[in-house]
């Protein structure tokens, strides 16, 4: 099984707008459960922590297999919703890994 996990930044000049574009980036991920073959699981947190260091979503996901994975990074589902993201995210981290 592999392990796609990305965190992100986004922005927002105001907290409601901050707070606007996070759930947003939510719901639009949550959205590609049951899309995507080989996307077994994905779960989107919103941080509630604010720590200065903190990204303010998380997303995890497992998929049957790396190829499932590449599969997912070009599905048109996919480039969809990071399409309707468009520049909200300012910053972007990610980790991939297989799971014993």
């Amino acid at each position: 099984m592999i392990k796609h996990i990305v965190m992100w930044k986004v922005e927002g000049k105001t907290a409601e707008e901050h707070k606007q574009a996070c759930l947003f980036l939510k719901e639009r991920f949550e959205g590609l459960a049951g899309l995507i073959p080989g996307l077994l699981k994905i779960e989107v947190g919103v941080d509630f922590s604010r720590i200065d260091y903190a990204c303010d979503v998380v997303l995890y996901s497992e998929f049957a297999s790396r190829e499932a994975l590449d599969a997912y990074a070009s599905h048109p589902e996919h480039l969809r919703v990071k399409g309707e993201l468009g520049n909200s995210r300012i910053a972007r981290h990610q980790v991939d890994y297989r799971s014993s």
